[in-house]
Order: C-alpha cells, then sequence, then structure tokens
C-alpha cells in the first residue's frame, strides 16, 4: 500500500518538477513532504481502528469514554504575537471505569501514561486495562501532546519530558473534577518506559497527588540516551518542532527533563522501580542511574534490577506467565496504598481478567 501510493507521488512530482525545471533535491524533499502527510494519515486510520478494539476487547469490563480536554500552552511559539498564541494545548483523553461500580460509592484512579516517543494508547495496553478495570480502578490515560494518531500539528506539539508530564496531571485532575466516585485520596500512576518517565516526573512535579506509582523500564538519563543511540535517534530530539537542540549545545535543557537528575523533588509517595539488565532499549545503566540519585538523595524506595528475564524491554507487559507473576508483585504494592475493592489473591485471580468470553 504504501509503496504504491509513494510510486504514484513520485511519478506525479517527477512529471510536474521536471516540467518545471527543478533539480534532484527539489523533488527528493518534495517525496519526502508527501511521505510525512501520508503516514501521518494512515496513523489517524489506525488510530480509529484502535479505538473501535477498545469496545472490542474492554467493552465486557468496563464503560468506555473518550474526552476532549487541555493542558499547558505550547512550550515555545514560533509567533507568540499570531491569533491563538498561548491557548491552552487539546487533547483527547481515554476513561475507564468497571461496570461493577456503584455509582454511590468512591474508588481509587489509576493514571496510566503511555509510552513510546510519538506513541499512543494503542490496545498493546488491553491486558493491563482489563487487569487493572478487574480490581475496581477506574482508568484514565492521555494522549498528551506528541501523541500519534491525531495529525501532524499534535505531532509537532511534543515537549518530551516537559508539558506533556503536565498533559498527564491534567487528566487526573479532570477526573477529580468531573467524576464523583473518583476517590482523590486515591490515586496511583503507574508506566512503563517513556511512561516511566512521565510517571516519576509527575510524582516529583506532584508529590501530594499521588498515593502510590509503578515506573517500569522508565527512561530515566536523556543525556546518557543520547549516547548510546544512533545518530537518527539524536536527530529526532534536536528538531526545531522537537527540543530543537543537541544535548551539546545545551545539556541542561536534557538534564531538565531527565528523572535521574531530578530525585532530589521526590518526596513520600510509596514508588516501585523494575528493570532489566536485557532491556535493549531503555539500557539498564539509565535505572541504575536513577537508583544511585534516589539513593544520594536519601529517599525511601523500592526497585527490583531483574537478570535477563525473557521479553527485554517488555518483560512485566507480555501475555506470559512469568509476565503476569512480575505484575501480581507490582499491583500488590499499588494495592497497600490505593486499596481496590478487589485485590488479586493469586496468579489465578490475574488470569481470569484476561478471559473475554
Amino acid at each position: 500500500m504504501n509503496r504504491l501510493l509513494l510510486t504514484a507521488f513520485a511519478l506525479l512530482l517527477l512529471t510536474n518538477i521536471s516540467g518545471q525545471n527543478s533539480n534532484k533535491d527539489d523533488v527528493l524533499k518534495a517525496l519526502e513532504r508527501q511521505n510525512e502527510i501520508l503516514r501521518h494519515r494512515l496513523d489517524v486510520t489506525e488510530k480509529k481502528i484502535d479505538d473501535l478494539l477498545w469496545f472490542e476487547r474492554v467493552g465486557d469490563l468496563a464503560h468506555i469514554d473518550k474526552v476532549y480536554i487541555y493542558g499547558p500552552p505550547l512550550w515555545k511559539e514560533k509567533n507568540e504575537t499570531a491569533q491563538g498564541a498561548g491557548n491552552p494545548v487539546k487533547f483527547w483523553t481515554y476513561i475507564f471505569i468497571p461496570k461493577s461500580a456503584d455509582k454511590n460509592k468512591k474508588y481509587p484512579l489509576m493514571v496510566l501514561p503511555h509510552g513510546g516517543v510519538h506513541s499512543n494508547f494503542g490496545t498493546y495496553y488491553t491486558h493491563i486495562v482489563r487487569e487493572l478495570v478487574s480490581q475496581g480502578y477506574i482508568v484514565v490515560s492521555a494522549e498528551y501532546r506528541g501523541s500519534t494518531g491525531y495529525g501532524e500539528s499534535h505531532y509537532k506539539k511534543i515537549d518530551y519530558g516537559g508539558l506533556e508530564v503536565q498533559d498527564v496531571h491534567a487528566s487526573k485532575e479532570y477526573m477529580i473534577e468531573n467524576y464523583s466516585i473518583v476517590d482523590k485520596n486515591r490515586i496511583g500512576i503507574m508506566g512503563w518506559s517513556h511512561g516511566g518517565l512521565i510517571t516519576l516526573m509527575n510524582i516529583f512535579d506532584y508529590p501530594n497527588d499521588y498515593k502510590a506509582a509503578y515506573a517500569g523500564v522508565p527512561v530515566s538519563d536523556i543525556i546518557a540516551r543520547m549516547g548510546y543511540k544512533t545518530q537518527e535517534y539524536r536527530d529526532l530530539y534536536s528538531a526545531e518542532y522537537h527540543i530543537g537542540k543537541t544535548a551539546y549545545a545545551d545539556v541542561n535543557e536534557y538534564r531538565r527533563r531527565s528523572p535521574a537528575w531530578n530525585t532530589h523533588k521526590m518526596q513520600n509517595t510509596p514508588l516501585l522501580i523494575y528493570t532489566n539488565t536485557n532491556d535493549g532499549d531503555v539500557n539498564v545503566f539509565e535505572v541504575e542511574h536513577l537508583i544511585k540519585s534516589l539513593k544520594a538523595d536519601k529517599k525511601k524506595f523500592e526497585y527490583k534490577i531483574f537478570q535477563n528475564v525473557p521479553g527485554g524491554h517488555s518483560f512485566d507487559r507480555l501475555d506470559t506467565r512469568k509476565a503476569k507473576e512480575i505484575r501480581m508483585t507490582i499491583y500488590k504494592h499499588m494495592a497497600k496504598s490505593l486499596k481496590p475493592p478487589y485485590v488479586f489473591k493469586n496468579i489465578d485471580d490475574l488470569q481470569r481478567a484476561g478471559y473475554r468470553f
């Protein structure tokens, strides 16, 4: 599909541009631009399919909604005096409420930020949501600035490790303000990878708002990532619409966005961190830096460095029994403070949460 469309675009562009005596660079730039436009359109289509799949995969357990809310304005404006400059950034947010919920009671809320640079809250998280809802948690997940599936404009609003953290916090605030069944004194947050970074920065920036947190294989030191990742990865962060400069050009900007360099802000939120030595995305030494920083700042937290558990970066998110056993320990950690209506007693309870028949 992609190749056919791109070939058609190429032929049209070559015909038109050749007639205008343009050079090869103009052709390549035009093709790259058309490819970018196509990619965003395909992402929008995929997201619409995902939205339908949520009802099919979780609809037996949860009332599902998707609301349009807002967070802070852009962190940098191309034209600060243009019409609309300084307006809040609008974004979509998923809500899952257990069908077993009693509207006259209050329930704990789990804030679940998705991971990935330019990713979204896709059905990859189906089993996680089912397991949380089965315990009686209300779940909220923001498609914060930079998420894919909402067009090029939202994609290029990204503020990695910056205001996306406030977007996720805004989704939590929305739930308190609009759903009387949410217990504002029982709010937790959990995320993996980039979602782990957002989890950590939320409890650092809003230490009184969360009663428990879990950060799985969290991106912890963006400065270090710039050193061990490829040039293509570094180029993504230094793009004009992104951070806009390299770590070499402004190391403090990258430091500001890295949990390992902000551990001094942590207070008393019960925090659990897991990582895996064979992680092919977030190298274990990033998380080790985070752990050492928390210890140096004399912070109280729990952690475990797993040794070569199959699955690498996704070791505790898979559908395997081993991953489920590990998630049992995560849920027990959260339940100590959040006290959901139902706590999984054993792995069989968790297994049943995944049944869709």
